[in-house]
């Protein structure tokens, strides 16, 4: 089931690219027309799969990342939406179709737990996930930052100056994009130790949930994450970071945030599984 909005972000980067190329209007309404059917075929898939396991698929690597390109998706197309500009689709689609692979290849046993069968959890991992989102927008959006920065100080007014928004457009862009996810990410965290808590007084003897803790890999770079991220939020209200300061956190915390994702889920045996 995952296939199908795998080829229809990768045809939504085609087009994102080639409205990129020509900033033909019929292109860049082309581009988000197709966004938009990939979304909607992927909101059919994690409903399916919702049903079939009565919650968000979030319990194994392969489902989590899918759900995080559902949501990543969905982002983009309200940021898209709400400031008109189409031109970090280019950005942002190819990242898209590039997740989307992994669960359309690999997608995993999505099991039924019922350990996870708890509003508590659901709010963890959902916040997380949006939080993650909201850094990925953030970090397409500082490099995009860099990369017209780049353009300017060169004084090269060419290809891309003439395509991407005002520094201070993708400033703005992004500092809404931290704070929103630093919010969501919060509100995950404070969730997970309160459902761990939870889980743990009904289930004392879980040797899984006894092993969460900083130890845990996935459980550190969260925090790790966190921890960043607030620098990144307190840094540009009391510091006056802001621009290519921001911009590069903002790429530094997404690479956190995909090394939890990737290598530590596959590759990095831990207790916390999901």
């Amino acid at each position: 089931m995952n296939v199908l909005p795998l080829i229809l972000y990768a045809a939504a980067g085609v087009a994102y690219a080639v409205h990129f190329a020509t900033r033909r209007p019929q292109a860049g309404r082309l581009a988000t027309t197709v966004l938009v059917f990939a979304a909607f075929a992927h909101t059919f898939v994690i409903g399916m799969q919702t049903m079939e396991v009565r919650h968000v698929p979030f319990a194994n690597a392969s489902s989590a990342i899918s759900t995080f390109v559902w949501l990543l998706a969905l982002s983009y197309l309200y940021l898209e939406m709400t400031s008109d500009e189409r031109s970090m689709g280019v950005f942002i689609a190819p990242m898209l179709a590039g997740l989307q692979t992994i669960p359309a290849w690999s997608p995993g046993i999505e099991r039924i737990d019922p350990m996870l069968d708890s509003p508590s959890f659901w709010m963890h991992v959902s916040s997380l996930l949006f939080a993650y989102a909201s850094f990925a927008l953030a970090a397409v959006l500082g490099l995009t930052y860099v990369v017209q920065f780049t353009e300017i100080k060169k004084k090269h007014l060419g290809f891309f100056y003439t395509r991407l928004p005002s520094l201070q457009t993708l400033d703005i862009m992004n500092a809404r994009a931290v704070a929103v996810g630093w919010l969501f990410l919060t509100v995950g965290v404070v969730v997970g130790v309160i459902w761990v808590t939870q889980a743990r007084a009904a289930a004392p003897d879980d040797p899984n949930l006894r092993a969460m803790s900083l130890d845990d890999p996935k459980i550190f770079v969260a925090v790790l994450t966190w921890g960043l991220y607030s620098f990144a939020v307190l840094a540009r209200r009391m510091m006056g970071w802001s621009g290519r300061r921001a911009a590069w956190l903002s790429a530094v915390g997404f690479t956190i945030v995909l090394l939890n994702f990737l290598p530590i889920s596959y590759f990095v045996r831990t207790s916390h599984t999901f």
